[in-house]
Order: structure tokens, then C-alpha cells, then sequence
């Protein structure tokens, strides 16, 4: 391996070599704590080039990662950590830190050079954190052989080379940013972290480290339509850029594309199958989301529900009982709905689960029902979602009480305890929330009641 630059971040640029000796020096900052193979290693960080080393460190030795979101508070953290277990902690949040031991990212390296024995292909890898529809979030298990194969097939689907340049402005904790690190760093290909989405930062930076790839979800592709000085940057490096996450709002990308002849291309995946389909590089359409990769199989179930097969879907679930139910035959059921066309192309029409999808984040509604829940006001209380042009959708919370509260409170309460990305984007006040005799609320109908009429 060359010594060439792998890594940046502000002024600092690694190697590949720099990397592997500080992967193998935290490897031994790791043993020295107790740190074993088949262990669970919480990880907490804001996107860094510390994290990547830590999470490396951590498969070298046969452990796996949770990976918790740098935006949790501490309900939400207490919860990942009460289903997954971890014997030990890295990271750079006080959150994390209060609830265990925790190996700060703070804390020098001294680098090494060593061996490590083989990583069992079918040991645990990763837990990313997935919300469900009737509780809390969902771990996701991946092996490491399953996510090398999702690492493969997004790399075939961006035709990535060890000449390629990207830079990485989505948390590491979500399964696009891990997967976009993971990928260019074994490709060889070249990657700037970001410790946040910053547009004029990113616009910069295309320019003054020639990026070949930009990746875009919903809420920077609002932001480059918005520059009002767009066309004085030069994206002339660009191959193109990765619209991901959030359904694409067409006329957002042509506006982008007129003021800069910049290409979009479209892909699907979720937490539990990160690559499902992706539109050929070459004549991407923004009506689809592509072809199924090479190594997915998908089918469409009776009721139009997308389900997925491949060596790359997740391992299960934590708690377990909640994996039997997301698989049918063998076939992952995404709660997406839609159909493949005469040419094989993939198009997503709705959504059969109730999760709200947020800037590509998962939000699920009883988590947030059950902060609003205990405000003494709300007698009763569901959340849905609407779509939004920024944000893909916003979360909706529709309240029944019987004395008056202010809006701002109930959103307020929801901002203290759990990550701003879950709080309301708005208050419906209504007499009574719509169920069935079961218990179960009908959103649909709080949607067409209550719900703002989509503009994208």
C-alpha cells in the first residue's frame, strides 16, 4: 500500500498508513481495558477521524459496535444501552460517559504495528439503531461478512475507484455516513470528514479537494437550491451527486442542475438491507431509485410491499422477538410500498410502516407518544408524519386534552428528552384521537384530517 493521503479533517491529513498504526495502537488501549473478541463496544462520536480508528480498533479485535447517535439524550442513550448490553465505551459525549465507563477519543494514541489474529466473518460487527412503529428503536445486528457485502455492493452501484474523492457530512452513527467511511477507506478512494453539514464548508471543499462525489440528502440538496452564490463555486470535478436517504424532490435536483450542470443519481437501501437498488451512473432517472443491485433480489408481496433477499440483510434484531416478524420467507419486509416497471426500475409509491422519516433518520411514533404522554395536560395523544420539502417529512403530534397547554411546550418537552430531529414540527389540537377497538390509532386518518397537503 502506497503511503498516499487517506483522510482529512480541518488541516489534518492522514495516511493509510498513519491509520493502520493508529488503529493498532487504540487496538491495544482496548485489550489494556478488557476490551475481548465477540465483546459489544458502545461508540458515541461526533464524525472524526478518531471515530474511524476506534471503530477499526474494534473489529481488528473480533468486537462489534454500537453505534449510538451524537444527537441522544439520556433516555434515549440508556435505552440503546439497556438493550444491547455493551461491556465497554469510547467516545467523545458526556451523555455516554455518565451512563458507563468511557474511553474518551480525547485521550492520545501511540501508534503500533502488530498483527491481530482473523476476524470471524460471522461474528457481530455492527448494532445501528433502527425505530420500529410500537416502541422504542430497534437494534439492527450486521455480521461482518453480511456488511462487507452491502460495503461491495455500494461500491459497484457508485462504479467507486481508488480515484475518487468524497467527503463525509452524515453522522457516522447512520448507516449512510458508515457505509460511505467504510467503503472509500477500503477502496483506497479519498474522504474529508466534517464534524457537521456546513453548505458553504461543503461547497469549498468540492472545489479545493476536487471531489468526484458528493452525496445529498434531502437537507443539503435545500441548501445548494438556496445558494445564492452557487455558480460562483467550481463543481466541474463532480462525476455526480448521490441523492439518498429521503425521496427526491425532482424539482429541487433540476433546479441545482440548471444553475450548475451538476448530474444526480438515486439509490435505495434501508438500516436492516444498506443497498437495495440504484440507478445506473450513466442515465440516472429521478423517477426511480433504480435497479435492484447484482446480489439483491427484490419482490413485491401481495399488498404491494417491497421485500428484499440478499447476503447483506441484517442478522436480526434486538430484541429479538421483533426479527420474525420483519422477514417473510426469508424475505426482509421493508414496509415500503411500490413496484418494478417493464424495465426493471424500482419505484417507491408509499409507506406501509408508520415510521416518519426524518433528514433519513427514523423516528417512530410511539417513542415520541410516550414523552407527550407525560405532560399532565395530554389525555391522549398520536404522531404521524407529512411531507416536507428540507426534511423529507416532519413529525406531526396530534393532542387530545382537557385544559389548555401551549404548543410550544408539548414540542418543548418532546426537545429535552429526546434528539431534535424527533421534535414536532407542529401541534394539532383535536376532541379525541381516532382508534380502533383494539387500541390501535388510525393515523391515516389523522393525516387527511389534519395532515398539510405535500408541495413536493
Amino acid at each position: 500500500m502506497t503511503d498516499r493521503g487517506a483522510l482529512a479533517f480541518g488541516d489534518r491529513e492522514y495516511s493509510a498508513a498513519e491509520l493502520d498504526a493508529l488503529t493498532s495502537g487504540m487496538a491495544t488501549t482496548f485489550e489494556q481495558r478488557g476490551v475481548r473478541s465477540g465483546d459489544r463496544v458502545a461508540i458515541m462520536s461526533s464524525n472524526r477521524p478518531e471515530f474511524v480508528i476506534a471503530l477499526r480498533a474494534i473489529w481488528v479485535l473480533g468486537a462489534s459496535a454500537v453505534l449510538l447517535s451524537s444527537s441522544w439524550k439520556r433516555a434515549e442513550v440508556a435505552h440503546a444501552l439497556d438493550l444491547t448490553r455493551p461491556r465497554h465505551a469510547v467516545g467523545d459525549n458526556p451523555v455516554l460517559g455518565e451512563l458507563m465507563p468511557m474511553l474518551s477519543l480525547d485521550e492520545p494514541v501511540t501508534p503500533g504495528r502488530r498483527a491481530f489474529d482473523p476476524v470471524d466473518p460471522d461474528g457481530d460487527a455492527l448494532f445501528v439503531f433502527s425505530s420500529g412503529t410500537t416502541g422504542m428503536p430497534k437494534a439492527v445486528r450486521h455480521t461482518h461478512r453480511g456488511f462487507a457485502v452491502a460495503v461491495q455492493h455500494w461500491r459497484d452501484a457508485l462504479e467507486l475507484t481508488a480515484a475518487d474523492r468524497m467527503q463525509i457530512l452524515t453522522p457516522p452513527s447512520h448507516i449512510l455516513g458508515l457505509l460511505n467511511i467504510v467503503m472509500a477507506l477500503e477502496t483506497g478512494a479519498w474522504i474529508r470528514l466534517h464534524p457537521r453539514f456546513d453548505i458553504e464548508a461543503m461547497l469549498r471543499h468540492i472545489e479545493s479537494d476536487r471531489i468526484t462525489i458528493e452525496m445529498a440528502v434531502a437537507p443539503i440538496a435545500l441548501a445548494l437550491a438556496a445558494h445564492p452564490n452557487l455558480e460562483s463555486y467550481d463543481l466541474s470535478s463532480l462525476r455526480y451527486a448521490m441523492w439518498c436517504a429521503t425521496p427526491v424532490t425532482e424539482s429541487v435536483a433540476a433546479q441545482v442542475s440548471a444553475r450548475t450542470g451538476l448530474q444526480w443519481v438515486t439509490a435505495y437501501g434501508t438500516t436492516e438491507l444498506p443497498v437495495i437498488a440504484a440507478n445506473p451512473i450513466d442515465s440516472a432517472r429521478l423517477d426511480t431509485v433504480g435497479r435492484p443491485v447484482p446480489g439483491v433480489d427484490v419482490r413485491i408481496g401481495a399488498d404491494g410491499e417491497i421485500q428484499v433477499r440478499s447476503d447483506s440483510v441484517m442478522a436480526g434484531y434486538l430484541p429479538e422477538s421483533a426479527t420474525a416478524g420483519a422477514f417473510n420467507d426469508g424475505w426482509y419486509r421493508t414496509g415500503d410500498v411500490g413496484h418494478l416497471d417493464d424495465d426493471g426500475f424500482l419505484h417507491i409509491t408509499d409507506r406501509s410502516k408508520e415510521m416518519i422519516k426524518v433528514r433519513g433518520f427514523q423516528v417512530a411514533p410511539a417513542e415520541v407518544e410516550a414523552v407527550l404522554h407525560g405532560h399532565p395536560a395530554v389525555e391522549d395523544c398520536a404522531v404521524f408524519g407529512e411531507p416536507d420539502a428540507a426534511d423529507g417529512e416532519a413529525v406531526v403530534a396530534a393532542i387530545a386534552t382537557a385544559q389548555t397547554v401551549d404548543a410550544e411546550e408539548l414540542i418543548d418537552l418532546v426537545g429535552r428528552q429526546l434528539a431534535s430531529y424527533k421534535r414536532p414540527r407542529r401541534v394539532v389540537f383535536v376532541p379525541d384521537i381516532p382508534r380502533l377497538p383494539s387500541g390501535k390509532v388510525l393515523r391515516r386518518v389523522l393525516k387527511e384530517q389534519h395532515g398539510r397537503p405535500t408541495d413536493i
